[in-house]
């Protein structure tokens, strides 16, 4: 388990509460109370800490390494069902947007998402979770697929930003974030966007559109990261806290200007803390949104759609 630098106070109570477990385990002595206590403790202090979280403790615990992504929710959610589907039919197969075909329940889904890597070799072949034009370009495949089929599609948000190197510059990747948003506002079928990561930038709305946007709890959403925004700023990395208490990023924040439909709460401490929790509380949100749009029609779908993105920004 890796502990960010807020967590150490959790850190230290749970090597505590493991040392006394071994102490009963190996001699005679009657340990009972005193991890009792500890637990106590422990509880106290998650509850306390969590309860508190600054907005860049929250982008922290976003990119936490142990942190489910795309594939592991898919894979959770779809099981067996899930057949992944590859390539934009003109430049290559973007391994950073992964999209397919799979089932909850008995209803299938077009799913598509960012997939960030579990160790140096797997994020260097997904390329940090990054994708290049032609996996935006792959979305906009899949879900022109999933409309002619009338399937839903479910995106999965958890990118640091589209990849800005030279060859997706050359190869378009403006025009292709431009394209995909444009295509998701009057695609006529349900969309279901869920932001389980970071959502930076227009590498998150390139698949972002949808009917409901929902955000799990220690996730954020925003047009710059911190440390971007701080280096612009300030000329520095240092200012990073105070750049993403300014953003207003955080799932609440989005959920009060009515950017977002939705928040999923996660379990104490992070989805990664216990990931089937997480993933049923984002198995539960999907189908409660699907079963909210599924009688409506094309023309209402996309009406209401439009609607809600063109009232954005607007005060009376």
């Amino acid at each position: 388990m890796e502990y960010l630098e807020f967590e150490l106070p959790i850190k230290e109570l749970e090597e505590q509460l493991s040392k006394c477990q071994i102490i009963g385990q190996e001699s005679d002595v009657d340990v009972t109370q005193t991890c009792e206590q500890i637990e106590k403790k422990l509880i106290a202090t998650k509850k306390e800490i969590y309860k508190n979280l600054t907005a860049w403790q929250r982008v922290q615990l976003s990119r936490h390494p142990n942190r489910p992504y795309t594939l592991d929710y898919i894979k959770a959610l779809c099981g067996d069902s899930f057949l992944e589907l590859h390539g934009d039919r003109n430049v290559k197969d973007d391994k950073a947007m992964i999209g397919g075909l799979g089932k909850i329940g008995d209803q299938s889904y077009m799913f598509i998402g960012q997939q960030k890597g579990y160790n140096t070799k797997s994020r260097q072949f997904r390329n940090f979770g990054m994708p290049n034009p032609e996996g935006y370009r792959k979305a906009l495949r899949l879900m022109k697929s999933a409309e002619k089929f009338n399937i839903p599609v479910v995106t999965f948000i958890d990118t640091p930003g589209a990849y800005p190197g030279l060859e997706a510059e050359e190869r378009g990747q403006g025009e292709a974030i431009a394209r995909n948003i444009l295509e998701m506002t009057r695609l006529k079928v349900p969309i279901i966007c869920v932001i389980i990561g970071e959502g930076a930038s227009g590498g998150a709305l390139g698949i972002g559109v949808g009917d409901r946007v929902l955000m799990m709890e220690n996730t954020w959403y925003s047009v710059i990261s911190p440390e971007s925004c701080s280096s612009i700023l300030w000329r520095s990395w240092e200012y990073k806290e105070q750049a993403a208490e300014a953003l207003k990023l955080t799932a609440p924040d989005m959920k009060k200007m009515k950017l977002i439909d939705d928040i999923i709460k996660e379990p104490l401490g992070g989805a990664h803390t216990n990931r089937e929790e997480a993933f049923l509380a984002v198995k539960k949100a999907i189908e409660k949104s699907y079963k909210e749009l599924k009688n409506l029609s094309p023309k209402d779908l996309t009406k209401t759609r439009m609607d809600k993105y063109a009232s954005m920004g607007v005060y009376n």
